[in-house]
């Protein structure tokens, strides 16, 4: 198995049917163990756990992670922040980068083409909270020109990019 991150599809990539159906599983349940991992694909389990190993190894399979309950841990309200930047220029970015990375309550900052430069996906205690996010770690950049928040109502997940694999 070839994991080549230039192609444009599972196949391409080097991953087969079984891989995939391996991907699919473990996206859905990333503490299966080996056995019943193994016993829904349909391949012995020393097939499975080298399989996993070498999607490990090849990078396909970057980590395994808790979905956290965020309002179990007192942070019941997410949002969007959508910055706009005044200055591109590429040292006032890279500065920038560097602070989104140290924002409480950060979850996911995406650098995004378009009318706005970043999309932010924060979790915080309470609405005082996120106008102090922002006032307080995004707005005083001198390279941020405008920001938008916009409270997230519910997330609802996706299919993934593996549901066909799924049976």
């Amino acid at each position: 198995m070839r994991a080549d991150r230039s192609k444009n599809s599972p196949e391409q990539a080097g991953l087969d049917a079984t891989d995939l159906e391996i991907l699919a599983e473990l996206a859905a349940d990333g503490r299966i163990t080996n056995a019943a991992l193994a016993a829904r694909v349909g391949i012995a389990e020393s097939t499975c756990i080298h399989r996993v190993r070498a999607l490990r190894e090849a990078g396909v399979i970057a980590g395994f992670h808790a979905q956290l309950d965020l309002a179990a841990l007192g942070l019941p309200i997410q949002a969007l922040i959508k910055v706009r930047l005044g200055s591109h220029n590429r040292d006032e970015v890279l500065r920038f980068h560097a602070k989104l990375a140290k924002i409480p309550g950060m979850l996911t900052a995406f650098h995004v083409a378009g009318e706005d430069d970043y999309l932010l996906h924060v979790a915080v205690a309470s609405p005082e909270v996120l106008r102090d996010l922002v006032l307080e770690h995004i707005n005083v950049h001198r390279a941020v020109r405008q920001t938008e928040t916009q409270l997230v109502f519910n997330v609802l997940p996706g299919a993934g990019p593996l549901a066909a694999a799924r049976p």
